[in-house]
C-alpha cells in the first residue's frame, strides 16, 4: 500500500463530511439567508431617505427610525382601510344572507314544483355529520393559523430589524467590509454599492409615485361611479398594482370591480374598462418617463427576472427581481467593451430608405 493512500482516504473523507454538514447547515439556514436578503433590500432602498436626513445633521440611527416609523403608519393606515372594507361587506353578506337563501329556495320551488323551507334546510345541515367533521378540521386547523400568524410576525421582525442595522450602520459596514480587500477591490465594491442603492431606491420611489397617481386616477372614477369606500379602494388599487409584479394590476382591479357590480352591473364594465385603458397608458407613457432614469431595463428582460425571482424564491424572488437585475446591469455595463457599429449592421437596424424613381428616356 503506498504511503499516500490512508491520508488520501482521509482527506476525501473529510471532504465528504464537511460538505454533506456545509449541505445541511445550508438547508436549514435558508429561512434565516432569504430573510436577511429581503432586509439587505429594503436598507437600500431606504438608504438616500437616511442618507439625506444624515447630511443635515440628523444621527442615522434616529433618521433609521423614523423612516421605518413613517412605514409603519403607512402599512397600518392601509391594513387599516383595506379592514373596513372587508369587514363592511362581510357584515352586509351576514345580513343579507337569510334573504338571498330565501330567495333562493322560492327560485327552486317555482321551478321544480317542490316544497322547500329553510328551518327544514338548516336543521338537516346543523344535524349532518360532514358538518360536525367539518367543525372538528376548523378547531385543530386554527392552531395551524396561529402558528403561521406568530411565525409571520417573527419574520417581520427579523427582517425589521436586519434592514435597521443594515441602515443605521451601513457606513460602518462598507468600512468592515472594503478593510479585508485590496484597494482597487474597494473601489469595485463602494461602486457596485453605489449603484444597489441607486436602482433599488429609484424602483421603489418611482414605484411610489405610480402608485399615488394611479390611486387619484382611480379613487376619481370610482367616486364618479358612486361606488362605495372608494378611498380605500383606490389605496389597494395604488399599492396592490405597483408593488406585486405581473398579476398585480389583475388582482388590484377585481376588488373594485366586485364592489362596482353590487352597486349596478354595467358599472363593473365601466371599471374593468378603466383599468385596462389606465394600464396601457401606464405602460407606454407614465412608467418609461418616470424609470426611464431609475431602471432603465428592457420589459422582457424585466418579465424575465420575475419569472425567475419567482421560481427561485417565490414572492420574495418578484420583488427584488427587477432592481437586482438593474443593479446587475448597471454594474456590468461598464466592463463590457461596446464597438462602432460598421455600415451593415447600421443599416440593418435603420428604417429601410425609399426607393428613388428612375425616369425612363422618353416619358415626363
Amino acid at each position: 500500500m503506498p504511503r499516500w493512500l490512508p491520508r488520501a482516504v482521509l482527506l476525501v473523507l473529510a471532504l465528504v463530511a464537511c460538505f454533506q454538514l456545509g449541505s445541511w447547515a445550508f438547508h436549514q439556514l435558508i429561512g434565516l439567508l432569504v430573510n436577511i436578503l429581503i432586509a439587505f433590500f429594503l436598507a437600500l432602498a431606504i438608504e438616500p431617505a437616511v442618507a439625506r436626513m444624515a447630511a443635515r445633521g440628523m444621527r442615522r440611527g434616529l433618521a433609521t427610525f423614523l423612516v421605518f416609523l413613517g412605514v409603519f403608519v403607512a402599512a397600518v393606515g392601509f391594513v387599516v382601510l383595506l379592514g373596513s372594507v372587508l369587514a363592511a361587506q362581510i357584515i352586509d353578506l351576514v345580513e343579507g344572507f337569510p334573504g338571498y337563501l330565501d330567495s333562493l329556495i322560492g327560485s327552486i320551488n317555482d321551478t321544480f314544483h317542490t316544497d322547500l323551507s329553510r328551518l327544514d334546510i338548516q336543521d338537516s345541515l346543523l344535524h349532518s355529520d360532514w358538518l360536525q367533521k367539518y367543525v372538528q378540521n376548523s378547531a385543530s386547523g386554527v392552531l395551524d393559523v396561529s402558528a403561521t400568524v406568530l411565525g409571520g410576525l417573527f419574520k417581520l421582525l427579523t427582517i425589521g430589524l436586519f434592514s435597521f442595522y443594515f441602515a443605521a450602520d451601513g457606513p460602518r459596514l462598507r468600512r468592515a467590509l472594503c478593510s479585508v480587500l485590496p484597494p482597487r477591490k474597494q473601489a469595485e465594491v463602494l461602486r457596485a454599492w453605489e449603484i444597489a442603492v441607486t436602482k433599488t431606491g429609484g424602483y421603489l420611489y418611482s414605484r411610489g409615485l405610480m402608485a399615488l397617481i394611479s390611486g387619484i386616477a382611480h379613487y376619481i372614477v370610482l367616486a364618479v361611479l358612486g361606488v362605495p369606500y372608494a378611498p380605500a379602494l383606490a389605496v389597494w388599487v395604488g399599492l396592490v398594482s405597483q408593488f406585486i409584479p405581473t398579476i398585480g394590476t389583475y388582482l388590484a382591479g377585481a376588488l373594485p370591480m366586485l364592489l362596482a357590480f353590487t352597486v349596478n352591473p354595467w358599472y363593473a364594465l365601466y371599471v374593468l374598462g378603466f383599468v385596462v385603458v389606465y394600464q396601457q397608458f401606464e405602460n407606454y407613457v407614465l412608467q418609461p418617463k418616470l424609470t426611464s432614469k431609475t431602471v432603465d431595463i428592457h420589459p422582457a428582460v424585466a418579465f424575465g427576472s420575475v419569472i425567475a425571482g419567482t421560481a427561485l424564491l417565490g414572492a420574495v424572488g418578484a420583488l427584488i427581481a427587477i432592481p437586482a437585475v438593474a443593479t446587475m446591469q448597471a454594474f456590468l455595463g461598464a466592463y463590457v467593451k461596446r464597438y462602432a457599429l460598421t455600415g451593415d449592421a447600421d443599416a440593418s437596424t435603420s428604417r429601410p430608405r425609399p426607393r428613388r424613381r428612375v425616369r425612363l428616356p422618353g416619358r415626363r
